[in-house]
């Protein structure tokens, strides 16, 4: 896992082979950052950001190098927080991000407290992932996404969600697909 880019450009943190994660390619996350750049200003703007299924760390760690004033990183493995929390440590950035060990949708359904970028990287696989937008956009108390906030969901290639009301744009690199809602 590298850094691509900001203060912790081209740091490395082998992940273990033992993982069930799938993080984000480099090649991916390089061209999803530059799109993100048309829509966000990490460093002007400095946004507070959710990282959801945070897997590696590898968006959060992305999202800390680039500008955001603080993360909040759901993920569910007590392998994977403890890797996470042990990079955190070792850059000293702990006090930045907020590592919650908890169920991404049963987050997401009490959520409260609100973000200028969500991200969401779901197993492929999983059930309720096309439910994720409707989740980010319905909270049934504050909004969990500012007025002018961004949400990029991860998915494989047979999901499309150009007919949602809140789509805004997808790009696709290689396997990996996003889709951009405001």
């Amino acid at each position: 896992m590298r850094v691509v880019a900001g203060k912790y450009r081209g740091r490395h943190f082998d992940v273990p082979h033992t993982f069930k994660a799938r993080p984000t390619t480099d090649f991916a996350k390089e061209n999803l950052f530059n799109v993100l750049r048309s829509y966000v200003d990490f460093e002007a703007e400095a946004p507070r950001a959710l990282d959801l299924f945070a897997g590696t760390g590898s968006i959060t760690l992305e999202l800390l190098s680039r500008g955001c004033s603080h993360v909040t990183s759901v993920e569910l493995d007590p392998l994977h927080i403890n890797f996470i929390r042990k990079f955190l440590h070792t850059l000293g950035c702990e006090e930045d991000v907020t590592l919650l060990r908890a169920d991404v949708l049963r987050f997401l359904r009490k959520a409260s407290g609100t973000y200028d970028f969500i991200f969401a990287d779901p197993p492929y696989a999983l059930p309720e992932l096309t439910q994720l937008p409707d989740l980010i956009f319905n909270t049934t108390s504050a909004p969990l996404l500012s007025p002018d906030g961004l949400f990029v969901l991860e998915h494989g290639k047979s999901q499309d969600f150009s007919s949602h009301p809140h789509f805004l744009a997808h790009r696709s690199y290689g396997s990996v697909n996003f889709s951009l809602f405001r």
